[in-house]
């Protein structure tokens, strides 16, 4: 038996130090993106785990340059900041199809990524927010898709909209580029 679980010992040694020096090299993750703006870089972890269509369709868009140039179309002062429609109106979306609810109690905080939607539950495409505060009001009424890991300064800074017009922007700033973390630089 000691015999056993010396192996044992020695095998997952092994394995974990064959995996460590990736990831202590830092290693791009799959679910990493890059999104790039005027003022830096947001960093941003999706979350596949709590929602993987909706993870999978933005990793696609990514992919295809979809969000590059992409205004900041309507962002609201202690709330959030929408991006992923390319009309730049909050009406747009990709020619994807849209993407059914993937609800979770995983509560909107600092930095929560989310999916905009219709009324339709249903209705996410490719528009999508970042928290600049929390905001448990859409608690199990959104779908969470990542959080931001660095550059939440830089979320910050991004240009506020109207209170008046409900955060819709003249001259928004914009996604200079969007990419996956293992595909960019």
């Amino acid at each position: 038996m000691t015999r056993w679980i010396a192996a044992l010992a020695f095998t997952l040694a092994a394995a974990f130090a064959a995996v460590t020096p990736a990831t202590a090299q830092g290693a791009p993750d799959a679910n990493t993106v890059y999104l790039d703006t005027k003022d830096g870089r947001i960093t941003i972890r999706l979350r596949p785990d709590l929602a993987p269509k909706h993870v999978q369709q933005i990793k696609a868009l990514t992919k295809q340059g979809f969000y590059d140039g992409v205004p900041f179309h309507r962002v609201i002062d202690g709330f959030m900041a929408q991006t992923g429609d390319p009309t730049g109106t909050g009406t747009g979306k990709s020619s994807l199809p849209d993407i059914p609810a993937e609800f979770t109690a995983t509560p909107f905080r600092r930095g929560t990524v989310g999916m905009a939607r219709s009324q339709n539950p249903n209705s996410a495409n490719s528009q999508f927010f970042i928290c600049f505060g929390d905001a448990s009001f859409l608690n199990n009424q959104y779908t969470v898709v990542g959080e931001v890991t660095a550059g939440m300064d830089v979320v910050d800074k991004i240009k506020k909209g109207s209170s008046a017009a409900n955060g819709q922007v003249q001259n928004p700033d914009k996604i200079v580029r969007m990419q996956l973390a293992q595909d960019g630089r």
